[in-house]
Formats: structure tokens, C-alpha cells, sequence
């Protein structure tokens, strides 16, 4: 089998391409590293178009039957971010989200680091959420370092990239309680009953979330802090709310 040594190649610089956000909403594809991350996304039924394998590197059973191309080292390096890169990536085909009748769900405003959004997903995931709705302005959720946050929970869930305004509207309409991770004018969450239909929504890093949205809100509540930190990171934030939501008996 040919092995792709040079970067002038079609290929590698149609998968180069897929490191920028525009490229990957052009041809709805992404790029994944990793035995764990190309297994969750077979596993869930996305479209793996097609591996990327080092020279060398071993092929598991279960991708036997997938278009596999064989590469040099250093081009796996020239499309992967990862300093240790396991010799494996593969191209994925975004599968469109679908709207069902959903009772938790995770809203995200203006979240623009990738690391925090992608542990979002995966603790959003891990304490059950039904799906995730994610604002303008927030990281790419196809973004390499959110892919690797994630641990793969970005396979599991369905995920909707959209403007949060209209999102809000229809929920409430819906009779969810929509709440907005808040310091000022905010309630402690322990002191709330956990609704039975719920939303959560976090904002950015800095600013927290945007007053177009945060007027919106049902209710604003705050995490107490017992120490003399100023606050939490969102995404641990986000975790602390996420599992409290999460434990109202179905």
C-alpha cells in the first residue's frame, strides 16, 4: 500500500483545510484524533468518512472495513494538534442534531474557550442532560481542543448551534424554568427546587451572560463561596448546577 509522504498532496491539504471553522461548515466535516475518539463516533452511529493511519500504526477490528490511507508521521503532524499523537485520526461527517421532547438542557452564551466548553459537554453528558444548545460568539464545538474536552460526549448528545434568544422563548412556551448562572441579583441554587423541565444557561468567561439573554431569565442563581476565590470557573460552575438540576427522581 502507498504511503503519503508529501504535504503538496490533494488529501493532506484538504484535511490541513479542516483546522479552520469556515472549511468544516463548508463541507460539514471535522477531523478527530485518537483510538477512544474515533471509536465513540463509530459507536454512535456518525458518518466516519475516512482514517488517517501512520505509517505503522495499528488498525483496530472494528475499523476494518473503513477507507483507510496510510501516511507518513510527519503528515499526521501536519493535521493533528496533539504533541503525542497516536498515529490515528479520522475524517467525521457532522450529523445534524434533531429536536425531540427534551427535560434538561444546557444552554451556553458567548463560552470562547475551547477547554471550558468541551468539559461542559462532557459533564452535561455524564449527569444526563437531554441536549445542548450552543450561542454565537461561543468556540466551534468541532474546534480540536473541544473535541479532545469532550471525551468523545460530543458523540452522545444532540448539540444545536444557534442564536439563544428564539431557543428561550420556545422553551419557555414550554413551560421550562430557565435559569441563568448569576452573581448579582441571584438566589443560591440550594435553596430552589429542582423543576421537573429545566434549561441552564452559563455565560462567558469574563462578562458572564449577555443582558439581552440574562433578562429573559426565570430565575438567576449563584453557587455560595466559602473561600475567599471571586469565583469559579464556568465549566465548574456549570458542573455544580448540571448535577443539582440532574437529581430530580423521573
Amino acid at each position: 500500500m502507498n504511503v503519503i509522504t508529501s504535504v503538496q498532496n490533494g488529501r493532506v491539504k484538504n484535511w490541513q483545510k479542516l483546522k479552520k471553522r469556515k472549511e468544516r461548515v463548508k463541507t460539514n466535516l471535522f477531523i478527530v484524533e485518537g483510538y477512544h475518539m474515533i471509536e465513540e463516533a463509530w459507536k454512535s452511529d456518525w458518518h466516519v468518512k475516512e482514517v488517517i493511519l501512520a505509517d505503522g500504526a495499528e488498525i483496530p477490528d472494528w475499523l476494518e472495513n473503513q477507507e483507510t490511507i496510510i501516511v507518513s508521521d510527519h503528515i499526521l503532524k501536519t493535521i493533528t494538534d496533539t504533541k503525542t499523537p497516536q498515529g490515528i485520526a479520522a475524517v467525521v461527517e457532522a450529523k445534524q442534531p434533531e429536536d425531540k421532547d427534551f427535560e434538561k438542557l444546557l444552554l451556553v452564551d458567548n463560552v470562547q474557550d475551547p477547554g471550558n466548553l468541551g468539559t461542559m459537554i462532557r459533564t452535561a453528558d455524564a449527569a444526563g442532560f437531554d441536549a445542548i444548545y450552543v450561542g454565537s460568539g461561543s468556540a466551534d464545538i468541532f474546534n480540536d481542543k473541544v473535541l479532545r474536552s469532550t471525551q468523545g460526549s460530543i458523540f452522545h448528545l444532540p448539540i444545536f448551534q444557534t442564536d439563544l434568544l428564539p431557543v428561550i422563548d420556545r422553551l419557555q412556551d414550554a413551560e421550562f424554568a430557565v435559569w441563568g448562572a448569576a452573581l448579582a441579583n441571584a438566589r443560591p441554587y440550594t435553596a430552589l427546587p429542582v423543576p421537573e423541565k429545566a434549561a441552564l444557561v452559563v455565560g462567558n468567561e469574563g462578562a458572564g451572560i449577555s443582558p439581552s439573554i440574562l433578562e429573559k431569565m426565570d430565575t438567576l442563581v449563584y453557587i455560595p463561596i466559602f473561600g475567599k476565590a471571586e469565583s469559579l470557573n464556568v465549566s465548574v460552575a456549570a458542573g455544580i448546577l448540571l448535577y443539582h438540576l440532574a437529581t430530580l427522581e423521573k
